[in-house]
């Protein structure tokens, strides 16, 4: 089995590169395609979804949340999916945005950072449900002085506690994971 991952853009594609391997039993390979935004991801999506011919191949669409409704966010990648051919893919959605998943780890972005006492915020209200955040890259820039998106996934991702529930979307992402991985 291999698994593709069609990703709204480059920073998520650093993050699963690093996650991935530690999710992975060392048969399943993966792969990883980041695009430049949502309108090129669902732009292409049907193109590649229908010209990948191998069966052994499992396909999962991520793409942010942003200031939309999931449920309808969900639904027109479902659609997109389904008359492309593939109604096995597999959609999260992050809310709102990669960073949520960051702000869910503090101590991860600590380890990342070097800025000292970062983990001591994480129950404070700002940062105990990061995926209710609707501009979490804003929080982010403003603990992190300079953060970058592409650079700051990097260093963040091997530091991220594959355990933590503190963003369902991640926790919802790292389950589909480790179930397809039993099927």
């Amino acid at each position: 089995m291999k698994l593709v991952f069609m990703l709204e853009e480059p920073s998520m594609k650093e993050v699963l590169n690093v996650l991935l391997p530690k999710l992975l039993p060392a048969e399943i390979a993966f792969h990883c395609i980041a695009h430049s935004g949502k309108s090129d991801l669902e732009k292409s999506l049907p193109r590649k979804l229908r010209g990948w011919n191998d069966p052994d191949v499992r396909f999962f669409v991520l793409r942010d949340q942003d200031d939309l409704d999931c449920k309808i966010v969900k639904d027109q990648l479902r659609k997109i999916c389904d008359d492309a051919g593939r109604p096995d893919a597999i959609i999260r959605i992050v809310c709102h945005e990669l960073e949520s998943w960051f702000l869910a780890d503090l101590a991860a972005v600590e380890l990342a950072t070097g800025i000292t006492n970062l983990a001591k915020k994480q129950n404070t209200v700002t940062y105990r449900a990061p995926d209710s955040k609707s501009k979490p890259s804003i929080l982010m820039k403003q603990l992190v002085p300079g953060y970058q998106k592409v650079s700051g996934a990097r260093a963040i991702a091997p530091h991220l506690d594959l355990g933590n529930t503190r963003s369902p979307s991640f926790s919802a992402l790292v389950g589909a994971i480790s179930k397809i991985c039993q099927s």
